[in-house]
């Protein structure tokens, strides 16, 4: 019972004194290493959370060494970020290259796979910036830290039809009738539509096969909008860091 209580007694010691030294670590570190979380960022962080974790769940680590290690990790966390902005070979070799996923109007289905997204996560990551329908976009860019940053094309832009005093009755919400040439026939039989039509509007549009298909979607005014698989007649901008 004794020996329970000391470690109980150490264990509570070991965390008021090694969560201040490591929130000054943090701070030393830089706004950088919290805002955005980069790759080598986040190793860092996970590093110090398991450095951190053990010290305080064993008692026997010694606390003296955790302490040094969480300093030594700061540093060189530091030197590192400096190393990356005086070099960009490097800093390029420890983070990812900003990817672009959407470009007009229409998936990279390689780039997709490439940093493995789904379409559904791209399209949450379009909702949350208020986007609803993917021909709004002009370019998507998948940057280095997970985030989606998006170009919407110039008609699509907010500034438009209210500063107008134009009322839109329409609304800009598209819904998803093909995901990687499966027909989706609910979303199909909510519009009162049928494959039969489906078929002939991708025929105008010169596609043939379903298979062809990686992503289409629909609006409330019955158009069409399709991305095609490996679509080579896509202008990619050159996005880089």
């Amino acid at each position: 019972m004794l020996e329970t209580v000391k470690d109980l007694y150490l264990v509570f010691g070991r965390i008021i004194t090694i969560l201040p030294l490591l929130l000054l670590i943090t701070i030393f570190m830089g706004k950088r290493a919290i805002g955005e979380l980069p790759i080598f960022d986040f190793l860092i962080i996970v590093t110090l959370g398991a450095v951190v974790g053990a010290d305080i769940a064993d008692p026997n680590i010694h606390h003296f060494p955790t302490a040094a290690a969480i300093v030594f990790i700061g540093l060189f966390q530091r030197v590192v970020a400096k190393w990356k902005i005086s070099n960009r070979k490097f800093g390029r070799l420890i983070t990812f290259e900003p990817t672009v996923v959407v470009q007009d109007g229409k998936f990279l289905d390689k780039n997709l796979r490439k940093n493995r997204y789904s379409i559904d996560n791209i399209l949450q990551m379009l909702r949350e910036k208020d986007i609803f329908d993917l021909n709004e976009v002009e370019t998507a860019i998948l940057e280095a830290n997970g985030s989606l940053s998006v170009l919407k094309k110039p008609n699509k832009k907010p500034v438009t039809p209210e500063n107008l005093n134009i009322v839109n009755t329409n609304s800009v919400i598209t819904f998803p009738v093909i995901m990687e040439g499966t027909v989706y026939t609910k979303v199909l039989l909510d519009f009162h539509l049928t494959e039969k039509w489906l078929h002939e509007q991708l025929m105008k549009q010169g596609i043939t096969d379903l298979k062809d298909v990686f992503f289409a979607s629909i609006n409330h005014n019955l158009e069409l909008h399709v991305s095609l698989k490996d679509d080579r007649k896509i202008i990619v901008p050159p996005i880089l860091h």
